[in-house]
């Protein structure tokens, strides 16, 4: 059997073992091993590959980024940071109908500053958000739409875990990427708002009821405004000091990481029994990612020695059909992908693949990239298997049912899919800032 269709065997086979319940990361090793071993004929070679990939795929100073990152997100949501930011977005916006819930979403924007991953966000607002939109007669559906849709904000404002992933894969600069996102970030925001204030003015029942009807004092507001101040500051030390230059993307997960640990000190909230716990989270999420990384080099590694990675930008070069239509199809591949499995094994899939196409086709990577998790990210809120409703449904338990939660979400996917059509129609809503950065 010829290279090309041991990789695209293996490809079928990643794809099988994955929807057989086998850890992504057991695949891609595995089958990159069995391909390389029938590529090359020696088994030597593809275990020697394999502890060569293990060993060097995650030494390089970038990746101390994940774990710091992960660790500023565990530490700022433990020192009550999420409550601030939520209570002061509710005297900001409560006043309307409508305005909690897009207090959810601006909340949501600004806790994507500090934790980088969408699952965490919807689990954390389904506490805070859902229970204060039931004692103001939201409509049960509308407030579990708010929550979902909004949550995709933590893997697309920086800084992201997709993006460093996507940026490991790629050979991008991270900080770059972190740049990339504001624009999109903003985007999904301003839609998200847009489209509940429409919704609740279309059918008031939606909104319930709004809490008070006074204008909001200048007391209050300097309130709202002063709540916050320590996680707006950490977020402004770390981005501000990335996009500046001050610091490299690991230094600033250093700092980050640094600053939460001052706010849950100065909050009083590490003690022995949280520090094991925020030890123990950290531990689990950093190896989970990491043996990701180093599965996807050795798939990646493996598709190279077959030559499927340059035979199909090759392939896709030479189609008679707009290199849009392309990009479209690999857009359908990441929604499809979405709802079956989680987004970090969705990039360690496609991405070698589609990334030396999208290379030989023109486009600009950094775009793509955005593009890309914009697209994974509306697939974690559609059935059967979007990780979003699920992270909601185990933070609410039987207060909740999946259906529910899956039906609220469907009007937030149709913003999120026309906030994706902007994200490809205007590259430069995410080329502009790195490119004056």
């Amino acid at each position: 059997m010829d290279p090309l269709s041991i990789a695209l065997f293996t490809i079928l086979g990643v794809f099988i073992l994955v929807l057989l319940g086998i850890h992504i990361g057991v695949a891609l090793a595995l089958l990159s091993v069995v391909g390389i071993w029938a590529i090359t004929g020696k088994l030597g070679v593809a275990v020697s590959l394999l502890n060569t990939t293990a060993y060097r795929s995650v030494m390089d100073y970038i990746f101390a980024v994940i774990p710091l990152f992960v660790l500023m997100g565990i530490l700022a949501n433990l020192s009550g940071a999420t409550r601030d930011l939520f209570s002061s977005a509710q005297v900001l916006f409560g006043r309307i109908r409508g305005g909690i819930g897009i207090a959810t979403v601006i909340a949501n924007a600004v806790f994507a500053a500090i934790t980088g991953v969408s699952v965490a966000s919807a689990a954390v607002f389904s506490k805070l958000a859902i229970p204060e939109m039931m004692r103001l007669n939201y409509d049960r559906k509308f407030a579990y739409g708010i929550v979902a849709g909004s949550a995709i904000l933590g893997m697309l404002i920086p800084p992201s875990i997709l993006m460093i992933v996507y940026g490991v894969l790629t050979e991008q600069s991270i900080g770059k990427l972190f740049a990339a996102g504001i624009g999109p970030g903003i985007l999904v925001s301003i839609i998200l708002s847009l489209g509940i204030w429409l919704r609740v003015r279309m059918d008031p029942q939606l909104g319930g009821q709004t809490e008070v009807l006074s204008a909001i004092t200048f007391a209050e507001l300097v309130r709202a405004a002063i709540k916050p101040w320590g996680v707006v500051l950490l977020i402004v030390l770390v981005l501000g000091g990335l996009y500046g230059g001050f610091f490299t993307p690991t230094e600033a997960g250093a700092i980050g990481a640094a600053g939460a640990l001052v706010l849950t000190l100065a909050a009083r909230q590490l003690n022995m029994q949280s520090a094991i716990g925020v030890l123990s989270e950290i531990g689990r999420s950093t190896a989970s990612i990491f043996l990701l990384l180093i599965a996807a080099q050795m798939y990646s590694r493996m598709l190279t020695i077959s030559g499927l990675a340059s035979h199909m930008s090759e392939w896709a070069a030479g189609l008679p059909v707009p290199p849009m239509v392309i990009v479209l199809a690999f857009v359908l591949v990441f929604l499809l992908l979405g709802t079956i499995i989680d987004s970090v094994s969705i990039l360690l899939l496609t991405v070698p693949i589609m990334f030396p196409v999208i290379m030989k086709l023109g486009y600009d990577p950094i775009w793509f990239g955005m593009v890309s998790i914009v697209a994974i990210e509306i697939g974690l809120l559609t059935p059967p298997f979007g990780m979003v409703p699920f992270a909601m449904k185990s933070s609410l338990g039987k207060s909740a049912s999946l259906e529910e939660i899956f039906a609220g979400s469907m009007p937030f996917v149709v913003l999120l899919m026309i906030a994706l059509a902007f994200v490809i129609a205007f590259p430069s809503l995410s080329t502009w800032l790195p490119s004056v950065l």
